[in-house]
Formats: structure tokens, C-alpha cells, sequence
């Protein structure tokens, strides 16, 4: 049996009109009967940098008895000159998430994916302790199992207070080796107590190694630190009026 936890997540290609830009991370998540995508903000558009796709694609399962089987769902990010997607902000600034309502009936009538749900989400910062096991599962620099069509994960830890937002941002810091393609991907605890059909607890959103004041490359490699966005903020970009 596949673990469904590598059923939560798809690889994100994004696209200006035809052309490939970039390859990054996201995963499902469900609320109430919608259904959406998670990934970060810098993946949908990162004006410095100039990267502004307009549209993106995803890989979907269409056989759940035969992992081999998949289908490419095209995703436009904006309609009339307005984004489709959503991000998060909060008094300390804009957060490093974004998230776009599917269209189910856009999907493969056989599709099989799983979703996280807010029952899935932490409800008190107190009961993640620093040091605690990890999952981070993504698709870095795009290295996944293609046969299968299937991500890859990544063990790290919770490298600062759970209970405190780091330096007054809304993330945490894990420790764990990450590349470039793992932008947008889920960070989750085991929760044996749980969800019996998807046991883990989804914790934050990763989106990048820490950034070293000053641009020193190998200082950012010899610490290993990474940022992840704290997954409560689905519950404000999921509500009936978006968040900005």
C-alpha cells in the first residue's frame, strides 16, 4: 500500500504561456467542499526577481491501484487581469503562502490524492516542543520518483521555540537539508492519535533556507536552517472572504 501522506502532494511547474520557468512544491488541502493547492507566494510571482508566470501545471494520479497513471492539470493564475490566487499577510508583513482554489470538476473523474483539513493543524503552539521529528515532502530540484509520479521526503527538526514566531515573522525554523524545488512543501509531525486515514500533523509550509544577512552563500549552507510558514494561516486564506 502506498503511504498516503505522498498522496498530499503535487509537483508544481510553472509556466509563462508556453515557456517553463520554474519547478517547485505544493500539496492539497480541504475545507469544508473546496479543495485547494498550497504552495508559497515566491512561487506564484517574485516581482525582484522577475519570475511571473501566469499560469501553472500539476500532476494528479488518475488510478489509485496503479500509481503509474497520471494526468497534467493546467491551472491559469489570473482571469480579467486579476490573480485567482491568494496570499497571507499579517502586522508583521506578508507571509510566504499562497494558496488557489481547484476546480474539481477540472480534475480526472479517478483522481487520487488526499487532502490535509483544519483537523489536521495544530491548535495550540505549546504542543510542538523545539528538537521534535519531522517530514518535509517535496520535490527538490525536481528529483522525485517518476515512474510512480511521487515525492520524496526529507527528515529535519524543529530548530527554534514552536511557541515563539521567529524574530516577530510567522514562521518557525527547522533544521534539514533542502534544495531548490522544495518551495511550497508540506511540514508535518506523526500523529498517531489522528486521522487514522492521513496520521500526521501539518505544521508549516517550507519555503526556503534561512536567509544570511550580507548574501554569504556559505554561511546559509553551513547553518542549514530553514524557514516554514506556520499552517494556520490556511484557516484565513480559506475562508469565504479571502485574505490578501
Amino acid at each position: 500500500m502506498i503511504e498516503p501522506l505522498l498522496l498530499t502532494t503535487a509537483r508544481v511547474s510553472t509556466f509563462f504561456g508556453s515557456q517553463r520557468l520554474t519547478g517547485a512544491s505544493g500539496f492539497f488541502f480541504e475545507r469544508d467542499t473546496r479543495l485547494y493547492l498550497v504552495t508559497n507566494r515566491h512561487v506564484l510571482i517574485d516581482t525582484p526577481s522577475r519570475h511571473l508566470p501566469d499560469r501553472i501545471e500539476i500532476e494528479v494520479h488518475t488510478d489509485a491501484d496503479n500509481l503509474t497513471r497520471s494526468a497534467v492539470l493546467s491551472v491559469l493564475l489570473y482571469r480579467d487581469g486579476k490573480s485567482i490566487w491568494h496570499q497571507g499577510q499579517d502586522a508583521a508583513g506578508e507571509i510566504d503562502v499562497a494558496v488557489i482554489e481547484l476546480d474539481r470538476a477540472a480534475l480526472p473523474a479517478a483522481v487520487a490524492l488526499r487532502c490535509f483539513t483544519p483537523a489536521h493543524l495544530v491548535h495550540s503552539l505549546q504542543e510542538v516542543e523545539v528538537g521534535t521529528p519531522l517530514l518535509v515532502v517535496g520535490f527538490p530540484m525536481g528529483f522525485h520518483d517518476t515512474l510512480h509520479h511521487l515525492p520524496v521526503v526529507r527528515q529535519a527538526v524543529i530548530a527554534s521555540s514552536f511557541g515563539l514566531r521567529f524574530q516577530g515573522q510567522g514562521f518557525f525554523l527547522t533544521d534539514a537539508r533542502t534544495h531548490r524545488g522544495t518551495s511550497g512543501a508540506p511540514v508535518v509531525m506523526r500523529d498517531a492519535d489522528g486521522d487514522e486515514r492521513l496520521p500526521w500533523k501539518l505544521l508549516g509550509v517550507h519555503s526556503a533556507r534561512l536567509d544570511m544577512s550580507g548574501g554569504d552563500m556559505r554561511a546559509e549552507e553551513s547553518l542549514g536552517l530553514n524557514c516554514a510558514w506556520y499552517a494556520d494561516i490556511l484557516l484565513t486564506l480559506t475562508t469565504g472572504n479571502h485574505a490578501r
